[in-house]
């Protein structure tokens, strides 16, 4: 972990920061107060960044890679609820306002490069950019609606439904998922995901 001024990428961070959907809008002043809380974060893939469970929680800015959010039940059964790539971001934000633990683990699911600081001062620093707060608010309202929308399809839709909405969702992440995982959050097996493959079903 480093600091951004201190990595030897700084400004290449610098300019992937400024394409995050979360951050773009801000003007320099904004992006020069909150860069000294921000550490760099190598991951290696099944790196976790956020355990379920836990209290202390922290914002998450994706520069590089996929992350995964999931879920487990006490026998260790895990349910993925959403992919998550660079210009994303991924938080706690609603179990740390709510107070109540964190909910689900965010993963690496590809060697990823990530920028986060504490949620208290991600909190802190929202406080004092209202349109920043609102458009971060909306964005984890969006999160939530699409992980709703996700599992209510894994009852309504076929295999190659759920296979079709993901490709119409999110295409672009298609070919970066182990196909274990993708398998995994459409519910199917890895090998029915294959074989849909291999019949020109998608």
């Amino acid at each position: 972990m480093s600091s951004i001024e201190n990595h030897p990428e700084k400004n290449v961070i610098r300019v992937q920061l400024r394409q995050n959907q979360v951050l773009k809008d801000l003007g320099v002043d904004a992006h020069q107060s909150l860069e000294p809380h921000l550490t760099v974060v190598d991951c290696s893939k099944g790196d976790f960044l956020l355990h379920q469970g836990v209290h202390e929680m922290e914002q998450y800015f994706i520069l590089d890679g996929v992350l995964k959010r999931v879920v487990a039940n006490p026998q260790g059964k895990e349910m993925i609820l959403r992919f998550a790539a660079e210009r994303e971001m991924e938080t706690s934000y609603a179990a740390w306002m709510l107070k109540t633990p964190a909910p689900y683990s965010i993963v690496s699911v590809t060697k990823a490069r990530v920028v986060k600081l504490p949620m208290p001062e991600w909190i802190a620093f929202l406080e004092q950019h209202a349109e920043e707060k609102r458009l971060f608010e909306h964005s984890v309202m969006s999160h939530m609606s699409e992980i709703m929308a996700h599992t209510i399809t894994l009852h309504l839709l076929d295999a190659p439904g759920r296979v079709h909405r993901f490709l119409r969702k999110h295409g672009e992440l298609f070919d970066r998922i182990p196909k274990k995982e993708l398998a995994a959050y459409l519910n199917l097996s890895a090998e029915t995901l294959s074989r849909l493959k291999q019949r020109g079903k998608i």
